[in-house]
This record gives structure tokens, C-alpha cells and sequence, in this order.
């Protein structure tokens, strides 16, 4: 059998441990093993392809694997919208009663629609209050 034939194979099974684990550790190694089949398909010697397979493993390895680790390294996601206003500070600037469908809070210098958290609680004006879900264009707080 050739000897591009078994770099590929080998190539193929770098590539599937490398989908089993995940990891980014065996994908170089496939990498370099296929340009390793190409070499050796030129007519390349048994050992320049394997020096190929060696530069090709390693120089994927350098550059391409801490770019990979980065990005599995994601900061998690910014809160952003209606969902960064949860667990603020606000100013009750009306007096929020939900049995009569009155209150407005000022949360990061805007004026919302506000409902108590608690249905039987009455929040006067002035009052520090936090966030607790936002409903719609209405905010509960506590």
C-alpha cells in the first residue's frame, strides 16, 4: 500500500479522536498528517514526509491552537436590554400601588412604568427600591 494511503488513514483517525474529545490537541496532528499524504502523493520520500507531517503538526500546534483555546474561553455574555436592568437601584418618583395601577421608578435616569413585587405593598415616592423582573415595559420591584 502507498504511502499517502496511510497518512490519510492516520489523518482520519486524528480527526475522529479529535471530535470525540473536544479539546483541540489531535486536530494539528490530523492537519499534518494530511499534508503529510500530499507530500508523499508528490512523490515525496518516506522521510520528508514525515519531516512535513512534523512541520505541518507543530506549526498548526502554534499558531492555530491558542486561537482555538480562546474562543473556548469565552467571557460570559454581557447583559444587555431590559435584562441589565434586573438587580439595579431605583428611585420610586410616583407612588407605586398595584391596586390602583399608579407608580413610576427612575432606573438609570429613565422613567418606568413600576409595580410592586409584592402585590399588597405600597412603595412611596423617593423610596430606594430594586429590580426585580421586567415585564414588558413594567418594572416589579421590592
Amino acid at each position: 500500500m502507498d504511502a499517502w494511503v496511510w497518512w490519510i488513514v492516520i489523518a482520519c483517525v486524528l480527526a475522529a479522536g479529535e471530535v470525540m474529545n473536544t479539546s483541540f490537541y489531535l486536530a494539528p496532528f490530523a492537519v499534518g498528517a494530511a499534508l503529510a499524504a500530499v507530500a508523499a502523493g508528490i512523490g515525496l520520500a518516506a522521510v520528508g514526509s514525515f519531516a512535513v507531517f512534523l512541520a505541518g503538526s507543530l506549526a498548526v500546534f502554534l499558531f492555530v491552537r491558542p486561537i482555538a483555546r480562546r474562543h473556548l474561553k469565552m467571557p460570559p455574555q454581557l447583559r444587555t436590554g431590559t435584562a441589565a436592568l434586573v438587580g439595579q437601584t431605583a428611585v420610586v418618583v410616583e407612588r407605586i400601588a398595584n391596586d390602583e395601577a399608579v407608580g413610576c421608578a427612575r432606573i438609570n435616569g429613565e422613567v418606568w412604568t413600576a409595580r410592586a413585587f409584592d402585590e399588597d405593598r405600597v412603595i412611596e415616592a423617593g423610596e430606594r427600591v430594586h429590580v426585580i423582573e421586567i415585564r414588558g415595559a413594567t418594572a416589579l420591584v421590592d
